[in-house]
């Protein structure tokens, strides 16, 4: 009963934040993966999964790379996602609970592409979407056009499950994908051609940190 309240307070505090996205994960299996301290480690239980949707139009807007306009529209989404973030942490805080928001885009290392943890893990254990072909989490409504951000808490949480979904026949981001790193099976994705194309458009001086997004344009989910 407890857990359901509190999943409840958060969701509605959530979505009244501006959230699309909402959801809480069960993380004992994986928590030991996360770049953060022992002393946390033992004592966080769930990680609560906020995502927020990108811009249709700013996205219809690229081509065959990153705009300035994406960028900035990225960067947009990821702060806004922080503040929520912060407020939903507080909350939880305020309740007594231990809170640790992780920035929605904060990787440490670059060259192995690793943050504090994966927010698209995170948003898989919660329910709400699956792994696609293009390596990203893609929810049925919205695809991969949206940014997640996370919350570590041992509030006790309702959890989801992970989906038993996958792309089908739906390969637009293999086509579009301008490094050929995207594959027909989701775990041949090529890692270390992504990143050199994102290294090629970062020297243009088309983006200021490694992003892309065309992948992310053609990814529509269940939409038409």
């Amino acid at each position: 009963m407890e857990k359901n309240k509190n999943y409840l307070s958060l969701k509605k505090l959530s979505l009244k934040l501006g959230a699309d996205l909402f959801g809480a994960a069960d993380i004992s299996g994986i928590k030991n993966d996360f770049l953060l301290s022992a002393d946390i480690l033992k004592k966080i239980k769930t990680v609560v999964c906020l995502g927020l949707g990108l811009s249709r139009g700013v996205l219809d807007d690229l081509q065959d790379e990153p705009t300035r306009l994406y960028f900035h529209h990225y960067r947009t989404v990821n702060a806004t996602l922080d503040q929520a973030a912060l407020a939903v942490s507080h909350y939880i805080q305020k309740k007594g609970f231990l809170s640790i928001p992780i920035p929605a885009s904060q990787i440490i290392d670059w060259q192995s592409q690793k943050a504090h943890l994966s927010h698209k893990k995170i948003g898989y254990l919660a329910g709400l979407g699956w792994i696609g072909r293009n390596n990203l989490l893609v929810n049925k409504n919205l695809g991969s056009q949206f940014r997640l951000v996370s919350i570590l808490t041992d509030m006790p949480l309702k959890t989801g499950r992970p989906l038993q979904k996958d792309c089908g026949e739906c390969r637009s981001c293999v086509r579009i994908c301008p490094s050929a790193a995207i594959k027909d099976n989701p775990a041949g994705f090529d890692h270390q051609a992504c990143l050199e194309k994102l290294k090629e458009f970062q020297k243009k001086r088309l983006v200021d940190q490694y992003i892309c997004g065309l992948c992310v344009k053609a990814c529509r989910g269940n939409r038409t």
